[in-house]
Parts: structure tokens; C-alpha cells; sequence
């Protein structure tokens, strides 16, 4: 299984997303500043939207697709609407 996510950071108000197969781990690594697109928003990152599928080619398609859309409203909107966090 392989994970979309969407994190939020309250130090710079920044969203995040990404995709990864072991969440927890992926989380460690955003907040321990290793990763340099978040390192400004460490350690403060949470989850507040993950997907659950099925394998990697579909967890990139459904981060491709959320980037696309270069949309806070939408980031915001999936959010609010899914209800779907961890």
C-alpha cells in the first residue's frame, strides 16, 4: 500500500504533498528538516490528508494530480470534505 498525504505546517502556514509507502516514516523525515523542500516548516508538520492506494504508479498519479491543480482552495476544500487524516 502506498499513501497520498497532505501535510500542513503551523510554523509557515504552508501546505505540503506528497506520497510515500510508510507514512509515519515519511512524517519523521519531513519534521526532522532532512527534507529540503519542508525543512523551513519542520518540526511543525501534521497530516491532514492521506489516500490509501493500492500500489506506487497510482499513489504518484493522485499526487500529480492534486499538485496540478496549484489550488489551497482545493487542497483546503479535500480536506474539509474527505474528513480523511492518517
Amino acid at each position: 500500500m502506498y499513501f497520498v498525504y497532505i501535510l500542513f505546517s503551523s510554523k509557515t502556514g504552508n501546505y505540503y504533498v506528497g506520497s510515500a509507502e510508510n507514512l509515519d516514516s515519511r512524517l519523521r523525515h519531513h519534521n526532522s528538516g532532512l527534507t529540503p523542500s519542508t525543512k523551513a516548516g519542520a518540526p511543525e508538520w501534521t497530516i491532514k490528508y492521506s489516500q490509501t492506494l493500492e500500489n506506487r504508479s497510482l499513489a504518484l498519479k493522485r499526487e500529480l494530480e492534486i499538485k496540478r491543480k496549484k489550488s489551497r482552495k482545493y487542497i483546503e476544500w479535500l480536506i474539509s470534505s474527505t474528513g480523511s487524516v492518517g
